[in-house]
């Protein structure tokens, strides 16, 4: 066997490999034999046919492509161990010469698995910064038990809107002096504080009263569902039509006992913050983390091929896909409901696929350098938090993963966790 080797840009590499023609020969045999298995012969039972009366009933060209399919996939897991080549990409195989008395010869294109020269990632300097809680952040979380426990009630006559009240109101908008579709809504129910209209649009409400006018003044955002109005000034007419407050109940030992198994304020305080510290220190934990790889990816130098990128922007569209059927959303109602196309989205995601590209290259490469393993306890241990994850069995989640052929996916993930925690564990001291 012969193998020519072109290196390309982006780490595409060719292989023309060539084949003696007595390999195929043999290769030929062995596809007659396979194919008299498989058909019919009139007046000869399966498999007992002479190879001219097959040849006669197939045509030679169909028995040679069989024998190619049939020699092909050694010779070039044969050439790519040859050249010490791992492809990153699945191979496209073409066919230059399959003839009777010929060499066979074809090429295999695909990028290759890029060169990755690591710098610095043990030792580094990346502090696990906690925040510290305080009466204040405990205070925050009463005070959101207070509001879910509150009671609306009719606000007084005279009552002006204030922060957290719960209003109706009639508004009219306009964009350039001229009514937009979906501008206008009727005794419209609108918890002030809760973020739910344009920025700056709620806070112009507070201090009406019911039945007072006015013109609220804003900018729709950049990122808007609707292009038409994407970065532009709008005015609504507003009026408001009733008031609610929120009675809330006191802060003591009774609000306690209504909003957790504690007895006492004083407890559901300790556990509160209790809580709080636990979350601080895992958001400490995994910024820490992504600090960390961070540093060790701006310390990498490699190419990063295209057709890598592609493939994990095609994993990110597939994920949001995912998410929106999830909500009752397909990806082309998301797409039209947010004036965009999908090539637009795939566009706003290459700067995240190339880093995520290039973390998941350096972490490989560092598992190879420091002999980071998986092991059949790893992935036991990573199917069982799935499992748990889902509030699924281990017994069902393992079936789907072996049905769907993602064990070695869920393989290299495991690896590159790995990885990240062996870099996160020698960090400077």
């Amino acid at each position: 066997m012969k193998v020519e080797r072109e290196d390309r840009e982006e780490c595409e590499v060719v292989l023309t490999i060539e084949i003696e023609n007595a390999e195929l020969a043999k290769a030929k045999d062995s596809a007659i034999k396979r194919l008299g298995n498989r058909i019919n012969i009139p007046g000869f039972r399966k498999g007992k046919a002479p190879k001219i009366m097959i040849e006669r009933q197939l045509g030679k060209e169909y028995i040679l492509d069989e024998a190619f399919e049939i020699i092909y996939p050694k010779a070039l897991t044969d050439a790519l161990e040859q050249e010490k080549l791992e492809p990153v990409t699945q191979p496209e195989v073409e066919v230059v010469t399959l003839e009777e008395d010929k060499d066979l010869v074809f090429k295999a294109t695909f990028t290759n698995h890029p060169e990755v020269v690591l710098g610095e990632y043990k030792n580094l300097s990346a502090p696990k910064e906690v925040k510290e809680i305080t009466d204040e952040d405990v205070d925050k979380e009463i005070e959101n038990f207070r509001f879910r426990q509150g009671k609306l009630v009719d606000a007084p006559e005279d009552a002006t809107v204030q922060d957290k009240d719960f209003i109706t109101l009639d508004f009219k908008g306009y964009v350039n002096g001229e009514p937009f579709e979906g501008g206008e809504g009727k005794d419209y129910p609108l918890t002030i504080g809760s973020k739910s209209f344009i920025e700056g649009f709620e806070d112009q409400l507070i201090g009406l009263k019911v039945g007072e006018e006015k013109k609220v003044e804003v900018t729709f955002p950049k990122e808007y569902h609707a292009e038409d109005l994407t970065g532009k000034p709008a005015t609504f007419d507003c009026t408001v039509k009733s008031i609610k407050h929120r009675e809330l109940p006191p802060v003591d030992d009774e609000l306690a006992k209504q909003v957790s198994t504690f007895e006492t304020m004083e407890e559901l305080r300790a556990d509160i913050r209790k809580n709080l510290m636990e979350t601080a220190e895992k958001m400490a934990e995994s910024a820490q983390q992504a600090k960390a790889i961070e540093i060790a990816c701006d310390n990498t130098t490699v190419e990063i091929p295209e057709k890598l990128v592609e493939r994990r922007i095609d994993a990110m569209v597939n994920e949001m896909a995912t998410r929106l059927m999830q909500q009752g959303m397909t990806l082309e109602q998301y797409l039209t409901y947010a004036g965009t196309d999908i090539m637009q989205l795939r566009e706003s995601y290459k700067e995240d696929a190339k880093t995520r590209v290039k973390v998941d290259l350096m972490l490989n490469a560092v598992a190879d350098k420091e002999g980071i393993k998986v092991s059949g306890e790893d992935i036991e241990k990573e199917i069982a938090d799935m499992a748990a994850a889902f509030g699924s069995n281990v017994k069902d989640v393992k079936k789907i993963l072996k049905d769907e052929g993602r064990i070695m996916d869920l393989t290299y993930t495991i690896l590159l966790k790995k990885s990240a925690r062996f870099i996160v564990d020698n960090l400077a001291k």
